[in-house]
């Protein structure tokens, strides 16, 4: 099992963005995970998932794509997490923060998002071809990344649960 060597809460600019940045000792890479509608990176099972990420080897970077204040707005209106341009635009901006970090600067970079999540993940690696190596989307919105969804060169796995037939049928 890889040793954790960092652990620390991070603010990631331009808006102050809260993550939680993991790296085990030789990290061979660094996955972002862009969470979904109405979840944040407290969340267990993405938390779960990150575990087995670093004990394989890899850094992990759990974030909140919203800020809090934006947080509290999206509990009333639902609408920002609904926002794929924003939060993809806040991936980018976190992935553009990790490559100029010196700990993570020269790891390869990839993303886990859900649900909506999911979509603005395929969006930003649209946007960011040879930054991005690979998207893993669990029950995600591929639908959400629009006409980017063409442009994403990363490998892509898309899991969908066998019985989330509205979801399965939106991979599709």
């Amino acid at each position: 099992m890889a040793q954790a060597i960092t652990e620390e809460a991070v603010t990631i600019p331009p808006v102050g963005l809260s993550g939680d940045l993991i790296i085990p000792a030789r990290a061979t890479g660094i996955v972002l995970f862009a969470h979904g509608s109405g979840s944040s990176r407290h969340s267990r099972r993405d938390r779960y998932v990150a575990s087995v990420l670093q004990e394989g080897g890899l850094a992990t970077l759990l974030l909140d794509l919203l800020t809090e204040a934006e947080e509290e707005v999206d509990l009333r209106t639902r609408h920002l997490r609904f926002d794929i341009g924003l939060l993809a635009g806040r991936l980018g901006e976190a992935t553009d923060w990790l490559q100029h970090e010196t700990q993570t600067r020269r790891l390869p970079a990839g993303y886990f998002g859900a649900s909506t999540g999911g979509g603005a993940a395929l969006v930003a690696a649209a946007e960011r071809p040879g930054a991005i190596g690979a998207v893993v989307s669990r029950g995600g919105r591929p639908d959400l990344a629009g006409p980017a969804l063409q442009r994403v060169q990363a490998p892509t796995l898309l899991i969908v649960g066998g019985e989330d037939y509205q979801v399965i049928e939106l991979n599709r």
